[in-house]
């Protein structure tokens, strides 16, 4: 046998593994503009710019962004890194954000509404739409803070979620703007800047909410990171240094879906 085959094979065998190097993903396959099976969604393209970054192949796995979505995916080993997850959120450990989003309001150009605080008086006049998430205690901060004034009876829920059997399903709300079904409507940033965008009907302006809290507890802009599992300290920061890498890309990504971006109000 060539005495340099042993080597040879040693190298062959370091390259491959480097090459079939995963990076492991749990996402929604059907969470447009954020994820879905086709990879269509803006998370889809940042992840794989990062795993670009840190030489990896992305493979994920697909679950439905419900409740029980983190025990069932990080925590159960099946996956190591959620994308698109608040800063601050206690069941992972998170990277530093890569961008920071606000609540919206939704209305079409041609009413001319210009509306841009929950204390405009004609919110208690108009049909206002809000995202649902579920039950009471897990509904969206604008929808506590139209409670709070006092302002229920005109509002309509849509569901976050939505009809899963369907395409989409959280374009709902915007869609019913354009339609005219509702007056106005108070949407997480980066979807009404998408599916507005999207519109075959009338223009519709989107205005970020302000202030960016409605009192100590309910805030209106959140920063969003990646997360992995608790104690997974070094695949953290690996993620992390790559976002800060690849930051003129995200933000490139970022603005061809029109995601709305605030600055860090610190």
């Amino acid at each position: 046998m060539n005495r340099w085959m042993p080597a040879a094979m040693a190298l062959l065998c370091v390259a491959t593994n480097a090459k079939s190097r995963e990076l492991r993903v749990c996402a929604d396959p059907n969470n447009l503009p954020f994820s879905n099976h086709a990879g269509e969604g803006f998370e889809n393209k940042i992840v794989e710019q990062v795993a670009k970054d840190i030489g990896a192949t992305v493979t994920y796995t697909w679950w439905a962004q419900r409740r029980g979505f983190v025990g069932r995916t990080l925590k159960a080993g099946i996956c190591d890194l959620w994308p698109g997850v608040a800063t601050d959120m206690d069941m992972l450990d998170t990277t530093r954000p890569y961008y920071r989003s606000s609540y919206v309001f939704a209305s079409r150009a041609d009413r001319k509404l210009d509306i841009i605080s929950f204390d405009d008086t004609r919110l208690r006049q108009f049909t206002i739409g809000v995202q649902m998430v579920g039950n009471d205690a897990m509904n969206t901060p604008p929808t506590h803070a139209l409670a709070r004034r006092g302002i229920t009876a005109n509002v309509r829920g849509y569901m976050l979620y939505g009809d899963y059997s369907q395409p989409n399903p959280p374009a709902a709300i915007v869609d019913a703007v354009t339609r005219g079904d509702i007056d106005v409507a108070i949407v997480w940033g980066p979807l009404a800047g998408y599916f507005a965008g999207r519109q075959h009907g009338a223009p519709i302006v989107l205005t970020p909410v302000e202030p960016q809290h409605d009192g100590a507890q309910w805030p209106m802009t959140f920063a969003i990171s990646m997360g992995v599992r608790k104690g997974n300290v070094t695949l953290a920061r690996e993620i992390d240094l790559a976002l800060q890498r690849e930051r003129p890309a995200i933000a490139k990504i970022l603005a061809r879906y029109r995601v709305p971006i605030v600055a860090d109000p610190r």
